[in-house]
């Protein structure tokens, strides 16, 4: 049986990380804490940020134990409190955690309330699909899900008003699309992606959290992110094409810098994927892409100075 909580590129991604003892690294997506914990067992110091209070209470279990790790309740985007550090760590997107518990309400596999809020707290996805005119659904799906229907799958949602169960809504753009049993891929997969990630503001937060991490980090620092689709790797792959100087700066999620300003980023690897074999032991890392690159000493691009307030 797989184990859904086991990291994805694990050794990968510490091997990117280099850590040594002394060092101070940050996890800015604790989880279940695989990558914490392998970290601290290389010697390093780990801050860890979660914005789940589920990962959070985990977390806290471990600092209680371990007087070189500490937990932060926030959004990564906020990692440059901790800084300055030699490594930062992101893995993107939703967790297996959130996945196999129903009452969150992010996956369709198993009914639950038409929830997904990774923080728990604010607008819910029901709120979303019951307030939201036909328009704005269509432009989510189609912008965060990249659902070429979308304007068919925001009417039939309108039309179903109210939702409040994921099998409602699954139910719903299955019956719009034409779903088959025997299809390779739910098309519900493409809607419920989206509505997760405008509720969660994924991409903006992964935009604002790597320009976090471009703070945090050391001069020889190393940035390691994983990704699970082609959003958020396209994100992190315009980021350090421009921040090490290949690229012009500028786009919707990663605000316009001065074309002027020296590469804040060198080393960039290429991408890299799961083998076969942790394929077959997790299906989880199938979609995995990790993303690497080490900190120059130029001044990062928004603020030459880093932040010196840490966070509480």
């Amino acid at each position: 049986m797989t184990d859904p909580h086991v990291p994805v590129l694990l050794g990968e991604v510490v091997a990117a990380l280099a850590p040594a003892p002394g060092e101070t690294m940050v996890d800015a997506t604790f989880g279940a804490g695989g990558y914490s914990r392998a970290l601290l067992d290389a010697g390093v110091a780990v801050v860890a940020f979660d914005r789940d209070p589920d990962a959070v209470a985990t977390g806290a279990a471990l600092a209680a134990v371990e007087p070189r790790f500490r937990i932060v309740h926030a959004d990564f985007s906020r990692l440059d409190g901790a800084g300055p550090v030699e490594g930062v760590t992101m893995d993107i997107g939703v967790s297996s955690m959130q996945l196999d518990q129903a009452e969150r309400g992010f996956s369709f596999q198993a009914d639950g309330p038409l929830d997904m809020r990774m923080s728990q707290d604010g607008s819910s996805a029901a709120d979303f699909v019951n307030e939201a005119d036909e328009g704005e659904i269509a432009d989510v799906l189609y912008q965060y899900g990249e659902e070429r229907q979308s304007r068919r799958v925001a009417r039939a949602i309108v039309a179903a008003r109210p939702l409040t169960r994921t099998a409602e809504l699954a139910a719903v753009v299955r019956r719009a699309l034409g779903h088959k049993p025997h299809d390779k891929k739910d098309p519900a997969t493409r809607t419920f992606q989206a509505i997760r990630i405008h509720v969660n503001r994924e991409l903006d937060e992964l935009g604002q959290g790597l320009a976090a991490a471009e703070r945090a980090l050391k001069p020889g620092g190393r940035l390691a992110v994983v990704t699970f689709h082609s959003l958020e790797d396209r994100l992190v792959k315009r980021f350090l094409r421009e921040r090490s100087g290949a690229e012009p700066s500028g786009s919707r999620h990663l605000p316009q810098g001065p074309a002027a300003r020296a590469p804040t980023f060198a080393g960039v690897g290429r991408a890299v994927r799961a083998g076969e074999a942790e394929v077959s032991r997790n299906p989880r890392a199938r979609s995995a892409t990790l993303r690497t690159a080490t900190r120059t000493e130029a001044a990062a691009w928004h603020g030459a100075a880093l932040q010196q307030g840490r966070v509480a």
